[in-house]
């Protein structure tokens, strides 16, 4: 299958970030991709207030990215804000969000809600987000394929569920934050959760921002990257924006299970106790 990582910086306007999406999947689907993933926070960055942009999980913004994927006969994964029951005691007009990968094809809408929230080195995302609480697992072109949002990337439990469950392609949507040791940690992480599963991991962070900014909102570090189920990094991009397209062979899944059979003796050692 042929992936299109969409590394873009986004801004605190939801209808131009959605004009982005349409131009970098038209480039991807003209790529010859099957799927395009972009990054978390696409619909607006962690620099504005996510409540100021989130909406019903099936609301305009979300219809038009369908509406988009349909255009290019594509299967699109954008983050995006989504509305969230208040939070206990809060007042209704200060109601969280949900930090949401959507993932549709147009016929189709999923959504993943980002279940660790980025409460570390400095920021804390659950001030203003509500933790998703159920793992998304579906197909896309015939691969099993579960979904994580960025800091979700730092517990491997999430991803050997995956596996366990049959996953070989393992989607992970970031705004990762920048900071001492900090792009060092997003490609060890990465290259981790591959080992950890045996699976195929797309990693898709925000370009570093253009402008200067100030805060602890995660506002990306580039480097988006495609591992290997051996976790070896076939692909890897820059700082600033860029489309980077990587076809994934299946066969390597079956290779590197048959030499590195984690998932098999973790299964033997629980089913030894």
């Amino acid at each position: 299958m042929r992936v299109a990582l969409a590394q873009l910086t986004s801004g605190p306007d939801p209808q131009a970030n959605l004009a982005l999406v349409e131009d970098w999947t038209a480039r991807a689907a003209a790529a010859g991709s099957h799927l395009v993933v972009f990054p978390e926070a696409t619909m607006a960055w962690f620099d504005a207030d996510p409540a100021a942009s989130a909406e019903d999980a099936e609301g305009p913004w979300a219809n038009e990215v369908a509406a988009i994927a349909r255009r290019h006969d594509m299967t699109v994964a954008v983050g995006m804000f989504t509305t969230a029951a208040p939070a206990a005691g809060s007042p209704v007009e200060r109601s969280r969000v949900h930090n949401t990968l959507l993932v549709t094809d147009g016929a189709f809408q999923h959504r993943y809600h980002k279940i660790h929230l980025f409460d570390a080195f400095g920021h804390r995302e659950s001030d203003s987000v509500s933790p998703g609480s159920q793992p998304l697992q579906l197909t896309l072109g015939g691969w099993a394929t579960g979904v994580a949002i960025c800091y979700d990337l730092r517990f491997g439990e999430l991803f050997t569920g995956y596996a366990d469950a049959g996953a070989e392609l393992l989607l992970v949507s970031a705004s990762w934050g920048a900071g001492e040791g900090k792009l060092e940690q997003w490609r060890t992480l990465a290259a981790a959760r591959a080992l950890d599963t045996t699976c195929w991991v797309i990693a898709c962070d925000q370009a570093v921002p253009q402008v200067e900014v100030s805060g602890t909102a995660p506002l990306g570090v580039g480097h988006s990257m495609v591992v290997d189920p051996l976790g070896r990094i076939v692909a890897e991009a820059g700082p600033d924006p860029q489309l980077l397209v990587v076809d994934l062979d299946r066969d390597r899944i079956a290779q590197a299970r048959e030499s590195l059979p984690v998932l098999a003796n973790a299964a033997m050692r629980v089913r030894g106790r």
